[in-house]
Order: C-alpha cells, then structure tokens, then sequence
C-alpha cells in the first residue's frame, strides 16, 4: 500500500489520539503514527507542525520547550481539557464515517 502524507482530515485525530499517552514533541508524534501504522501512513514535516501550530492556537494542545531524550531543545505538546473533548467527538464521528464506508465497500 502507498504511504501517504494526505490523511485526508484525520491528522488532527491521529495526533491529539496520540497525545492523549501523554506529551511529546513532534517527531515522536510523526514516529509513533508511522511505526503504528505498519508504515502505511507517513506525516512529514510540512503537514505535522502547522498543524500542531493551528491545534495550539486552537487551544486543543499546549506547548512548551522541553529537552528531549536525545538532549536536544524540542517543543513539547500536550493535549489540553478542550482538545480531550474534541477527540472525544472526532473519534466518535470517524467510527461512524468509517464504518459507513465499509459497509458500502462490503455491499457494493
């Protein structure tokens, strides 16, 4: 399967899902979806951290400058109470769109 760079919507869920393990900068976002998705999905660089910029300017994360582990100076994310419950609803709408799509893909 192709890798992709366009989650066609889902790269907000994809990363608040992630945060919600806790904090982290990110590439160990861009890692972790990569490595959890058998290497199926790919979020580079000039997708992840506009996005992670709009999210925080949307109050759904907060950020903050962090050493990593490697001992270098990232910016961290986490997620905020409001981003918790927009991933709550995101999640619940994808279930339900995605669902929909593989019983058209199992019927049609």
């Amino acid at each position: 399967m192709p890798k992709t760079d366009n989650l066609q919507g889902a790269l907000e869920l994809l990363v608040m899902k992630v945060l919600r393990r806790g904090p982290t900068h990110g590439f160990a976002i861009s890692t972790y979806i990569q490595q959890t998705s058998d290497e199926v999905l790919r979020v580079e660089a000039g997708s992840l951290y506009p996005a992670l910029h709009r999210m925080t300017e949307a109050g759904l994360l907060k950020a903050e400058w962090r050493l990593s582990e490697a001992g270098r100076r990232a910016r961290f994310y986490e997620l905020t109470e409001k981003g918790r419950r927009k991933l709550e609803a995101d999640e619940k709408r994808w279930q339900a769109v995605s669902a929909a799509v593989a019983k058209v893909l199992r019927t049609a």
